[in-house]
């Protein structure tokens, strides 16, 4: 064993290594509060000066971190922001947790992960451990990463250890958090795994499961949402089926999901949402083209996904036709531009596009959703409704649910509202349903 290696996994298991986290968005803000409330000094890294100055306030901005967890960890010292990037010098470990978005050719933008490494690399000295949790196309440790620290002329394995761990960030989930779902890491080399799994062994509840490489880790991470993303398609695609062939969808997955093997029920909607799901397979498809190879299943689900807004509109036009109503015109109110229910995330929500759809059309589109006020997208700024009204429930030609949230009274919905179609069966419960039309 190294001595490099030695020191490192001391420090960490006697909790006097350092620990950065670059990027303290929805990833990194969380596991920074656990690895701080684990006993380690954390400094969290930001480019945006305003969430740099929210955490040395201990103010909050993040619904799964709990807003006393986070006060607690600033006011003991434990957890600190800065934008100053040479303060990296100082730590032993670093997380890098900054989003890998799309670009308009639907191809990964890794921008944001080299700059962070580039970064790191400027201060990057002996026994540190450096892990990637974005979501990235396999290879993306070894063949991007890799080089750019050992530019620094340490070498990885020796002089500094590295890894990819994948975030497993469910935003609004009431039971798997940061702390207890369980961890993947694939270090280069069994050292580098071996130095990652023992910092999060030390600070998450969930266990940690070691594979042999980080392409391991970033393929499975794929594969996980790409699974999600395939099997919601194919909920979609059951959708429009059985509408053309006047069967309840939702009725036919709940009698499906009696068969206690060989079933996972997956729900249809007006399509997906959040960082994950909509964008993860597209790192795969793109990687795969390398090796020569089309991803046929994989696209279809994702035409699949991407059409539904603009199904959702459709439907919502026959609906406002049989009332010899016409969408120029007509006022469309949307519930819900949370991209799931219950929390104030719209990241790629498909409500969004749902909008886009119903203004092109020439619809009056407006919206309420009780977390979100406002949302950017391309570019504008949408402003939603400060309150639900019964006025503008009565004065809506249609209400659209695009988003389940618990907070609305679905009662109240129905007995005010001229039509209604629910994309997520939010109102399951509603007794009387005359006016309400399912996906």
């Amino acid at each position: 064993m190294s001595n490099c290696k030695t020191e490192l996994l001391s420090k960490i298991e006697g909790k006097t290594a350092a620990v950065g986290i670059i990027g303290l968005g929805y990833v990194g803000l969380p596991l920074a509060v656990e690895i701080a409330k684990a006993g380690y000094k954390t400094i969290g890294f930001d480019v945006q000066a305003q969430k740099v100055e929210q955490v040395n306030r201990a103010q909050n901005y993040i619904g799964d971190v709990v807003d006393s967890a986070l006060e607690d960890v600033v006011k003991s010292g434990h957890l600190s922001a800065t934008s100053d990037f040479s303060f990296i010098r100082d730590v032993d470990c670093v997380a890098i947790c900054v989003p890998t978005p799309l670009d308009k050719y639907q191809q990964p933008d890794i921008s944001y992960v080299k700059g962070s490494t580039e970064s790191v690399a400027q201060y990057l000295h002996s026994g540190m451990l450096i892990v990637l949790e974005s979501t990235t196309y396999p290879g993306t440790t070894e063949e991007l990463l890799q080089p750019i620290l050992e530019a620094s002329g340490l070498h990885c394995g020796e002089d500094f250890f590295l890894a990819f761990s994948p975030e497993r960030v469910d935003p609004g989930n009431k039971q798997f958090k940061t702390k207890n779902t369980p961890k993947v890491v694939g270090g280069v080399g069994q050292d580098s795994t071996e130095v990652a799994a023992a910092l999060y062994r030390n600070v998450l509840e969930g266990g940690v499961y070691e594979v042999s490489s980080p392409a391991v880790a970033e393929m499975e991470k794929l594969l996980e949402n790409t699974y999600r993303n395939i099997n919601i398609g194919l909920a979609n695609e059951m959708a429009i089926i059985c509408n053309r062939m006047g069967i309840n969808v939702w009725e036919v997955i709940d009698a499906a999901k009696t068969k206690p093997y060989g079933f996972q029920a997956f729900y249809p909607g007006p399509g997906l949402g959040g960082h994950c799901i909509p964008l993860d397979p597209f790192y795969l498809t793109w990687k795969a083209r390398e090796f020569d190879y089309h991803t046929r299943l994989i696209e279809t689900s994702g035409e699949i996904n991407t059409s539904m807004p603009e199904y959702v509109v459709d439907r919502a036009m026959k609906i406002l036709n049989r009332n010899r109503t016409a969408m120029n015109g007509a006022r469309v109110l949307i519930l819900g531009v949370a991209y799931k229910n219950d929390i104030d995330d719209y990241r790629e929500s498909p409500a969004l596009n749902v909008i886009d759809h119903l203004l092109e059309q020439g619809a009056d589109a407006v919206f309420y959703d009780p977390y979100i006020s406002e949302y950017k997208h391309k570019g504008q700024v949408h402003t939603g409704l400060t309150e639900l009204t019964d006025e503008e429930l009565k004065s809506a030609d249609i209400v659209i649910i695009c988003t389940a949230h618990e907070r609305f009274d679905y009662d109240r919905i129905q007995s005010l509202s001229k039509e209604i179609f629910d994309t997520r069966n939010a109102m399951k419960q509603v007794k009387d349903r005359s006016n309400i039309e399912l996906l």
